[in-house]
């Protein structure tokens, strides 16, 4: 499967497995490096699969009359 296919649950599964490779004492350079390119890929995906939840996210209010309503969570996108 495809990193751009990943859930952020799926993605976060895979993250997790690359850093405890990547923790190990006997891996080689070249690997590292191969773990490491998948890790930032796999981070990546990861942290827009968050972004894109944020932004459907929607604020539950009470009207005036106490009756919940929603609106769309504003989102700061400057960072």
């Amino acid at each position: 499967m495809k990193i751009d296919e990943l859930s952020f649950e799926e993605a976060l599964s895979k993250l997790e497995e690359v850093v405890r490779d990547l923790e190990k004492e006997d891996i080689s350079l070249e690997d590292s490096m191969i773990k490491f390119e998948t890790g930032i890929k796999l981070s990546s995906h990861a942290l827009r699969k968050l972004n894109e939840a944020e932004e459907k996210i929607e604020e539950l209010t009470r009207s005036e009359d106490g009756k919940l309503v929603s609106k769309e969570l504003e989102v700061n996108t400057d960072s």
